[in-house]
């Protein structure tokens, strides 16, 4: 468990599973969401103790992120909300479908749907202020895990588009592992853009090898 307080919001971050992804609760005062279940529901029911959940966000619907969300779901009855190209993922039906560009209250806080195909069609991150809930789509010193060079140009994209245009200073919260400050990954997303690269690239890939 990890907490991460500054002057707008508080963060707890627990990494859950066996795939070892990140949970994040993050509140303003007393109102809270939750990002991605990916199991031990108990835990996430605890971090979430005190606080009123207004919403259950998924960044994307892989298995891994879902584990514990019916029973998430089923304690704190808050409405689960997915991108509507990721919601047939779901183990539940959704409540509400995350649109891009489209902002959500949390207590005086907004935060921002940012749509973000290509690790799946349906991947989102969540802005809110300077702190970024990536979700699969960006890790440090890499894009998410794509299944075909058409996903790998569509996530390249994605974040040259729709990513690498938020100020430097954006803190990632990733879907597994550390964070990372975007004005970083911009910086060696440019050394990998300078090189030529095959054209069947997909997978795992790195910006700085």
């Amino acid at each position: 468990m990890t907490i991460l307080y500054n002057q707008e919001i508080r963060v707890e971050k627990l990494t859950l599973g066996p795939w070892e992804s990140n949970c994040y609760v993050v509140s303003a005062a007393k109102d809270a969401i939750i990002i991605d279940t990916p199991a031990e529901a108990p835990k996430i029911l605890e971090a979430a103790r005190g606080l009123t959940v207004r919403f259950i966000l998924i960044t994307h619907g892989h298995s891994d992120h879902l584990g514990a969300l019916v029973e998430v779901k089923g304690a704190l009855g808050a409405p689960v909300a997915v991108h509507p190209k990721d919601a047939y993922r779901l183990p539940i039906q959704p409540d509400l479908l995350l649109e891009d560009k489209k902002e959500m209250p949390l207590g005086s806080l907004k935060l921002k749907i940012i749509h973000t195909p290509g690790h799946t069609a349906g991947s989102v991150c969540l802005l809110m202020g300077r702190h970024l809930f990536a979700g699969d789509t960006i890790f440090p010193n890499g894009p998410g895990k794509t299944n075909s060079p058409q996903d790998f140009n569509t996530i390249v994209d994605t974040l040259v588009k729709q990513v690498f245009v938020l100020p430097d200073e954006t803190i990632i919260y990733p879907g597994h592992g550390d964070g990372a400050i975007l004005g970083q990954e911009k910086q060696l997303f440019a050394t990998f853009n300078s090189r030529p690269r095959q054209a069947d690239l997909c997978g795992d890939v790195l910006w700085v090898p």
